[in-house]
C-alpha cells in the first residue's frame, strides 16, 4: 500500500504558481535601491526630457557613481556593474568618460565595472542576444543597471503604437528579470513637452520616472515624478563644467563636460521648502548630535571633504529622545525616523552612508 501511495504522488502535477500563506508573508530587509530615493534596485526607470536638456549627461554621471559605488549627492548607493548602451551620440560619450575620469577620479581608481556598448539596436528582436552577450562578458554575469540611450533609436516601429510599445516594454522586462537589475530608458518628450513621447504604456510600466529640464539660467533640473516604492518629488540641480580631454590632429583642444552639483541653486531650493514636523525635528537633532559628538569624516569618495559625521544610531537615539513619533512604540518610532531621513535626503539637507550621517547645507 505504501508503494502504491508513493506511486500516486509521483504523478501529482508540479505546482507552477506557488501560493504563500498570509503568516509567511514577510517584509524583506535587503536594500531596494541603487541610488536611494532615485533609482530602484530592480525595475524599469524612464529618464525623459526635451533635446539638449542634459539628460544623457546626468544619466551618464549617475550610473558612473553606481559603477564606482560612490555616494551620490548625499544619497546612499548600492553599487555594481553598469552597461551603457549608446544608440545615439556615441562619439561624444568617449569624451564624456575622459572628462569624468580627469575631473572626478584619481589615478589609483582602476577596474571600474562600467561598460559602454555603441550600437544600433532593435530591443525587441535583439533582447536575447544582448542578454547573452552581456552575461558572457561581465565576470559572474551580474549587472546592476543597464541603460538604453535612447528609446527612439532602439525600437522598430512606432513609439505611439500600442503593440510596438508593448513589445518594447516586454523586451525591457525580459532584460530586467534576467539580471534582476534596473533597466534605465533615456527618452524624449512629446511635442507639448509635458510628458514622455509616445504611447502611455511605457509610463504605466515604469517603476520610476524622472524628468529632466533646463531652467531660465540653463541649469539642469531633475525631478522624480513617479516612484512605485518610494517618495516622489526628489530634485537635483546641476550645471556643466567644461573639461579639456585631449588635442586633435589640428592641434586644437578637445573638450567635453562634467556634471557638477549647483550649490547656489540647491540653497535657493532649500530656502523655498521650509521644513516642518518630524523632518525639522530630525534635522535639528542631527545638528545637535554633530555639535555634541561629531567627528571628522573618514577619507572616502562618499562623504564631502571636511564634513563632520555621527553614527546613524546616535542620531536615531537623539531623535527618539526628542519624540519625533506620536507614539512610544519602537516600530512607530523607527518608521517615523525613516520617513524623516528620506525627506531630508530628498531635499539634499543630509547625507547618509555606511551608517554615518552628516549635514550637507552650506555653512553660513
Amino acid at each position: 500500500m505504501k508503494a502504491a501511495i508513493e506511486s500516486v504522488r509521483d504523478f501529482e502535477p508540479k505546482i507552477q504558481f506557488r501560493l504563500v500563506p498570509f503568516e509567511n508573508i514577510k517584509v524583506g530587509t535587503a536594500r531596494n535601491y541603487l541610488v536611494k530615493g532615485l533609482i530602484p534596485r530592480e525595475g524599469l526607470v524612464v529618464i525623459w526630457g526635451p533635446p539638449k536638456c542634459g539628460k544623457t549627461f546626468v544619466t551618464f554621471d549617475l550610473v558612473l557613481h553606481v559603477a564606482l559605488g560612490w555616494g551620490y549627492r548625499g544619497r546612499q548607493v548600492d553599487g555594481g556593474p553598469v552597461v551603457y548602451v549608446a544608440c545615439e551620440g556615441e562619439r561624444g560619450l568617449a569624451a564624456r568618460a575622459e572628462a569624468f575620469r580627469r575631473a572626478k577620479m584619481s589615478e589609483a581608481t582602476a577596474n571600474v565595472p562600467f561598460f559602454l556598448l555603441t550600437t544600433r539596436l532593435d530591443l525587441v528582436s535583439d533582447a536575447d542576444e544582448l542578454i547573452g552577450d552581456i552575461a558572457r562578458q561581465i565576470e559572474g554575469g551580474a549587472c546592476s543597471a543597464i541603460v538604453i540611450d535612447t528609446l527612439n533609436r532602439s525600437i522598430r516601429g512606432s513609439e505611439s503604437d500600442d503593440a510596438d510599445m508593448g513589445a518594447y516594454v516586454k523586451a525591457a522586462d525580459k532584460i530586467r528579470e534576467t539580471f534582476r537589475c534596473a533597466v534605465i530608458i533615456v527618452h524624449h518628450c512629446g511635442v507639448e513637452g509635458s510628458r514622455p513621447r509616445g504611447h502611455t504604456s511605457l509610463t504605466g510600466a515604469a517603476d520610476a520616472q524622472i524628468s529632466v529640464k533646463r531652467d531660465a539660467n540653463r541649469r539642469i533640473i531633475t525631478e522624480v515624478e513617479w516612484m512605485k516604492d518610494g517618495p516622489e518629488g526628489a530634485r537635483t540641480v546641476s550645471e556643466l563644467d567644461v573639461v579639456e580631454v585631449g588635442i586633435d590632429e589640428d592641434g586644437e583642444p578637445i573638450t567635453s563636460c562634467v556634471v557638477k552639483q549647483c550649490d547656489d541653486a540647491v540653497a535657493a531650493e532649500r530656502h523655498g521648502r521650509k521644513l516642518a514636523g518630524a523632518a525639522k525635528v530630525a534635522h535639528d537633532l542631527l545638528k545637535k548630535a554633530i555639535d555634541d559628538a561629531g567627528e571628522p569624516a573618514p577619507a572616502n569618495n562618499h562623504i564631502p571633504p571636511g564634513a563632520r559625521v555621527v553614527g546613524v544610531d546616535l542620531w536615531r537615539r537623539y531623535v527618539r529622545e526628542g519624540s519625533v513619533a506620536d507614539s512610544d512604540k519602537p516600530d512607530t518610532q523607527r518608521k517615523a525616523f525613516a520617513r524623516a531621513v528620506e525627506k531630508l535626503q530628498s531635499l539634499a539637507l543630509v547625507g547618509v552612508w555606511n551608517e554615518l550621517a552628516w549635514l550637507t547645507e552650506p555653512k553660513p
